[in-house]
């Protein structure tokens, strides 16, 4: 079977979701390949900046359909205990992946935009067309954005640099019954990693850390490493000895990897985590996401009304635009990340941080954008 449209998105996230939504709105057809039904839950820090509600709304997504919790205030705590407290420069709101996932990938149908559930073995580009073959079909189209996500076999069939690399960090995350404040985002050091914690729909509270691979095998299961290593920082195992899970287990992802990424490869547009994965210390990833997707199909659209004339254009383009917007966030987010895996450093930040609330905020917006304008 070969089918034909004008954009196919590999990978129903955020941000394939996102754009799916763009170019269907602006009449383009759109056909979205995702290797899992909705919904599901993702490894995910579910808190969301507020940056992105105005592209949201002009998608024609109303979040107050999934009753999130609002968020105007982020914690942070050293691995002593010590802790520095601010109000969010935008604030922002917490919603599972689960339900945004789903509301989203609905709209999507409503656009009418083609969804396969499958996952994609190969892309070639020949000639100005891409064809991209499944285990069931043959696609083709002269555009296609990568929208998959961390990691994918994708990357090794595009033989990206990163997936050579082994990745020390894994992920963990579970959702949770107790009492939490909704309007705060808590982020906590511990040896090795940081946690973060925030109320999404339903007063649900979402528990997820990223941890470094060599401190964590140490131990023989998740529970016990928790014990031993996470709840030597006491706000943190305050969080769990007050919290029931939710989930027979926990979620878990490995090989994440921070390493800078090409925005384009095999000349595919990368949105999302797929271009450049920031920090979960940051917090703002979900947001990227999404404005990546705003970025690209805008760019698509001028593709195909021919004020970008050529697919070398269009890359080029593209890369100008991702390096504007995102490259100082990585960056930052990277250098951060590193510091806080130093306990000294961490110490002496959270010291300054807490004398100075102005200190936090400031390195918070090295991370964070202004909100997303709509042209």
């Amino acid at each position: 079977m070969r089918t034909n449209a004008d954009v196919i998105i590999i990978g129903g996230g955020l941000a394939g979701l996102a754009g799916a939504l763009h170019l269907s709105k602006k009449g383009l057809s759109v056909t979205l390949i995702e290797k899992t039904t909705y919904p599901r839950h993702k490894v995910c820090g579910e808190y969301i900046s507020n940056e992105i509600l105005p592209y949201l709304q002009w998608l024609g997504i109303d979040i107050s359909e999934l009753h999130p919790t609002k968020i105007s205030n982020f914690e942070f705590s050293a691995q002593n205990g010590k802790t520095a407290r601010t109000k969010l420069p935008l604030g922002g709101f917490g919603v599972s992946r689960f339900a945004l996932d789903h509301f989203l990938y609905k709209k999507v149908l409503e656009n009418g935009c083609t969804v396969f559930t499958e996952t994609v073995h190969n892309s070639s580009f020949d000639n100005n067309m891409f064809t991209i073959k499944t285990s069931q079909q043959i696609l083709t189209s002269k555009i296609v954005l990568g929208a998959y996500g961390k990691r994918s076999n994708m990357d090794q069939v595009l033989a990206r640099n990163f997936i050579a690399e082994k990745s020390p960090w894994l992920a963990v995350k579970g959702h949770y019954k107790g009492e939490f404040d909704s309007s705060q985002v808590a982020l906590h050091n511990f040896k090795g990693g940081y946690c973060g914690v925030s109320v999404v729909e339903k007063n649900i509270i979402n528990i997820c850390y990223l941890a470094d691979y060599a401190t964590f095998k140490k131990y023989k299961n998740i529970d016990e490493y928790q014990k031993a290593v996470l709840y030597e920082n006491k706000k943190l195992k305050a969080v769990f000895e007050n919290a029931v899970p939710l989930f027979d287990k926990p979620l878990t992802i490995s090989q994440i990897s921070f390493d800078k990424k090409n925005p384009v490869e095999n000349h595919i547009l990368m949105v999302g985590d797929t271009a450049g994965l920031i920090h979960p210390m940051c917090g703002n990833g979900m947001a990227m996401a999404v404005h990546s997707a705003k970025i690209a199909a805008e760019l698509i659209l001028d593709f195909y009304s021919g004020r970008i004339t050529s697919h070398q254009e269009l890359e080029k383009k593209y890369k100008q635009e991702w390096k504007k917007h995102f490259s100082r966030r990585l960056f930052t987010g990277r250098l951060l990340a590193k510091a806080l895996t130093h306990k000294k450093i961490t110490n002496l930040m959270t010291f300054a941080a807490a004398s100075m609330p102005l200190l936090l905020s400031k390195i918070i917006r090295q991370t964070h954008g202004s909100p997303v304008t709509i042209n």
